[in-house]
């Protein structure tokens, strides 16, 4: 591995990294500081690309933001960070420390990316889909990296960590430059991150990758992204929220049942 700084990644310290992984609460999750080379996370920053040239925009009532799978038009080292994320020797030591055997990525948009957002940028508390929807593989770990440079506390984008039945905010994540945080997806992950106030020119910046196993005969049936209302959130999206959650994923479903699949 070249951009990973593999100096993280002794035996001591995947052993001592999963079992902080394995501790955490609200689900098992960790966070790891420095996880590139220091000049590589420079250089994705100074290149990261523009909003425009994002293949997807999301704004809705549940989120806003812009995403990317589209590397073609990203400069060259996002691709060799996908590549080598998603390569055979990290998903080894992902599954040494997440206890999950034989992780994987996929070559699409359901394998990695780049998420960005500007002023007013937010993504509601919600669970990820469970299941891909053309390979029918189990989604089980997401994987993000942040490219903040110089980022302020007021400016927000903390990646939030709810407890399973959505009542407590347990855990803050501070979106910081070469900070990694690697959670296991379940029916309880319930994260996401509010409304940031940047100024002009900064967006909130980060790296994504997910990663599954073969489909368990124990996971849950196919959903998809499960959106919640906070408890602070206002009577009428408390409201929407579940109910177009509902009929969306019902349709989903439905819809799959009959060989019709989105991404």
């Amino acid at each position: 591995m070249n951009l990973i700084n593999i100096t993280n990644f002794s035996d001591s310290s995947i052993q001592a990294f999963s079992e902080a992984f394995n501790q955490a609460k609200p689900y098992r999750h960790l966070v790891i500081d420095n996880f590139l080379r220091p000049e590589i996370a420079e250089e994705i920053f100074s290149g990261f690309p523009a909003e425009e040239v994002f293949n997807k925009k999301y704004k809705g009532v549940n989120e806003y933001k812009a995403e990317g799978s589209n590397f073609q038009d990203f400069p060259e080292l996002f691709s060799r960070l996908r590549d080598e994320i998603q390569g055979s020797e990290w998903c080894e030591i992902m599954s040494r420390i997440t206890g999950i055997e034989g992780l994987y990525s996929v070559p699409d948009a359901l394998g990695s990316g780049l998420h960005q957002g500007g002023n007013g940028s937010f993504l509601d508390i919600h669970i990820d889909f469970n299941i891909h929807a053309d390979k029918g593989i189990h989604r089980r770990v997401n994987l993000l990296i942040f490219f903040n440079k110089d980022w302020k506390e007021e400016y927000g984008g903390h990646t939030e960590l709810w407890n399973a039945d959505m009542t407590n905010l347990d855990k803050k994540v501070f979106p910081s430059l070469n900070r990694c945080l690697i959670f296991e997806t379940n029916e309880i992950s319930y994260h996401g991150y509010a409304p940031v106030k940047l100024p002009q020119g900064v967006t909130r910046k980060s790296f994504y990758a997910y990663f599954y196993t073969d489909l368990r005969e124990d996971a849950a049936k196919y959903h998809d992204t499960v959106f919640k209302a906070r408890p602070s959130d206002s009577p009428l999206k408390k409201f929407f929220t579940p109910l177009k959650e509902g009929s969306k994923n019902f349709v989903k479903r439905q819809l799959r049942n009959l060989g019709i699949t989105f991404k």
